[in-house]
């Protein structure tokens, strides 16, 4: 099987775990007597918190053992806590589960975003890049939709019990092949990740987008049933509006390989903060928002692409640091878009979460900017002749 189809499918399972229990945790709290749906997302929270330490401290030893070998055992990590969550008897345990599973995910991501570098063609890094993103497209469909069909005929255990089902195939298939094409290097360390050249302006245009996009993204479902008045199923077609907008704009990676990321950026910033002053200008109007979640997912898509391949080319023996670092700031932004909006929100409405998720990326915007004017200068700049001192 191509490489590249099973980095997106392990994409879509971590995706669908992490987004599949929302939409079933009253069924799940419905397991446990005298639990409700806010006790069952203590497992939501952990996970993430699982995630952001996997990546800060996990992921770098991923440099050291190879990142095929650790994403194999971030897999295998995975499917025995996917198994537990599925036959949990206790709530206390499925969080302890999905704790598990974020550790495991923590490790897994850089290694997957990695890879893609790895098995990509000379000069089409963005495209193959482009194409596993799109597994967060499949988790959008199999987490947010799939999980609650199924939940709904069937049981929510059955839905932990297929992903174990799906993570354990992944670690079969990736057993017969060997895509690595890099040496192991030394691990290294948060800090010392840090002071590589260019990553810190690179993370700051990273926590930049994941603030605008998890703060703006927690209340959209809000808003559509509470302001808007859609049942809570139609509400949900925003994310898959998403979703599609997402995974749709694929094809169009190959711009980012042909122009380079430093010219691209400005442009898909520039669309990213239009489409966030859109959706300000049309929050009273829920048909004319689930069109512009259909160009969020697109731009987001472009702007993920386009911060992920920069940090991939920064040091190839380093990647596990690095894409750890990528990994643990975008769940540190998620917690504090999230928790940051909520006050705007409550006084202000939706589109006054729209207007401030587009004043989060202009700093990212203008970084972009400085960096094309500095590739312009250097290219620009005539070659120091031989022997100059």
């Amino acid at each position: 099987m191509n490489p590249i189809w099973l980095l997106l499918f392990s994409v879509g399972v971590i995706g669908s775990n992490a987004l599949a229990l929302s939409p079933i945790a009253g069924d799940v709290a419905r397991s446990f007597p005298g639990r409700t749906a806010t006790d069952v997302m203590l497992a939501s929270a952990v996970y993430g918190a699982g995630t952001a330490v996997g990546a800060l401290f996990l992921a770098p030893k991923a440099d050291r053992i190879g990142l095929q070998k650790a994403l194999r055992w971030a897999l295998i990590g995975l499917a025995l806590s996917l198994s537990i969550s599925a036959i949990a008897p206790a709530i206390w345990l499925l969080v302890a589960a999905q704790a598990c599973a974020g550790l495991s995910a923590g490790l897994a991501l850089p290694a997957i975003y990695g890879l893609a570098a790895d098995v990509a063609p000379k000069g089409r890094e963005s495209e193959t890049l482009g194409k596993v993103l799109t597994g967060w497209t499949l988790s959008l469909v199999a987490g947010v939709t799939l999980s609650a069909s199924v939940s709904d005929w069937a049981h929510w255990r059955v839905v932990y019990a297929a992903l174990a089902v799906l993570t354990a195939a992944l670690i079969a298939a990736f057993g017969r092949m060997d895509i690595e094409r890099g040496e192991p290097g030394p691990a290294t360390s948060p800090l010392q990740a840090l002071r590589i050249p260019g990553l810190p302006p690179i993370l700051f245009s990273v926590i930049a987008y994941m603030v605008a996009f998890y703060g703006l993204y927690a209340y959209l479902g809000t808003h559509l049933t509470a302001a808007l008045g859609l049942s809570t199923g139609i509400a949900g077609l925003a994310a898959l509006a998403y979703g599609i907008g997402f995974g749709a704009i694929a094809p169009l990676d190959r711009l980012i390989d042909r122009h380079g990321a430093v010219r691209s950026a400005p442009i898909v910033f520039a669309a990213l903060v239009a489409v966030y002053l859109g959706i300000a200008a049309i929050a009273a109007s829920d048909l004319a928002i689930f069109a512009a979640c259909l160009l969020w997912g697109a731009a987001n898509h472009l702007g993920l692409n386009i911060l992920v391949g920069q940090l991939t080319a920064l040091s190839p023996s380093r990647r596990g640091a690095i894409l750890g670092l990528y990994s643990a700031v975008t769940y540190i932004a998620m917690f504090v878009g999230t928790a940051a909006f909520k006050p705007v929100y409550e006084s202000y409405g939706f589109a006054a979460l729209a207007f401030l998720s587009a004043l989060c990326v202009s700093p990212a915007l203008v970084e972009a900017l400085r960096g094309r004017r500095r590739a312009l200068l250097t290219a620009g700049r005539p070659s120091q002749p031989q022997g100059d001192p």
